[in-house]
Parts: C-alpha cells; sequence; structure tokens
C-alpha cells in the first residue's frame, strides 16, 4: 500500500520541481580567493608582542592571543613570548604561565636545540616574574612513573 502511493506521489513532485520551473541564477561574478595582504612575519610577531602589551588585555584576550600564535607552523619570538608572559602576569595567572611555556616545549618537540634557546632569552622575565619553567616545577618527569609498568608492588 504504502509503495503504491509513493510511487503515484512521486510523478507528480517529480514534475512540480522541474529545473525549467527554477528561476535563473544570471551570470556570477569572479570570486576571488585571497584574503587580501599576506603578512610577513616580522609584521606577525610585531602585531602579536602589540596584542600582548595593551594594557586593557584580560584572560579571555590572552587565550584568543595564545590561539593564535600557536596556531601558525612556526615557534614565536622571545620578544612575543616576553610580552605574553608580562600580559599573563598582570591578569594574575600563573597557571596560564606555566602552561604556556608547556606548550612552547611541545611545539619545539622536534627541534632539541630551539626549547633550551627560548629559556635563555626568556630566563630574565621568567625571573623577573617569579614564573617557573616546567622543568622546575617536575613537570618533564612523570610522577607516579615505574621502570616495569607491570611490576606495580615495587
Amino acid at each position: 500500500m504504502f509503495s503504491t502511493i509513493a510511487r503515484a506521489t512521486s510523478g507528480v513532485l517529480g514534475r512540480a520541481t522541474t529545473l525549467r520551473s527554477l528561476p535563473a541564477l544570471g551570470r556570477l561574478g569572479g570570486v576571488r580567493f585571497s584574503h587580501g595582504h599576506e603578512e610577513t612575519d616580522e609584521e606577525f610577531d610585531a602585531r602579536m608582542t602589540a596584542f600582548f602589551q595593551r594594557k586593557d588585555i584580560d584572560g579571555w584576550d590572552i587565550r584568543r592571543g595564545l590561539q593564535e600564535l600557536f596556531s601558525i607552523d612556526g615557534v614565536p619570538e622571545p620578544v612575543t613570548i616576553s610580552a605574553a608572559m608580562h600580559a599573563m602576569r598582570r591578569v594574575n595567572d600563573h597557571a596560564l604561565a606555566v602552561r604556556f611555556m608547556e606548550s612552547l616545549k611541545y611545539k619545539c618537540r622536534g627541534m632539541p636545540d630551539i626549547y633550551p634557546y627560548l629559556i635563555q632569552e626568556v630566563r630574565p622575565t621568567l625571573t623577573e616574574l617569579g614564573i617557573s619553567t616546567p622543568e622546575e616545577l617536575g613537570y618533564d618527569k612523570p610522577e607516579l612513573a615505574l621502570k616495569n609498568p607491570d611490576d606495580i608492588h615495587g
């Protein structure tokens, strides 16, 4: 019964919505796929540093800036890292600063020389603001790791 009704109505609906009944779209204009000016690395670093140096920045803006900073394919410059650290200190978010340092270490995981260089360059800022690195806090070593994971008794 249902199949009979479906066959009977499909012909009516099919004829009602033919292409001739649809309005003509006319000629479409050209589509431009570029999004404007390509930003250089120096311009990006200057923009992000100025963003983090704003006096009216809040925690949400800092997180938004960090998301943009980590969405690029590269490691941020030490000047930008220092500006971000100062911004996190202004809003009193020590936990975010430590997580930021962990994220930097993760971003440098394939290049072992870059993370020590970043720590060396940012060390005065970290000392000034009283922010510890993940290594100083012991976050680089697993807390409850066993030498033999099958040996749960000792």
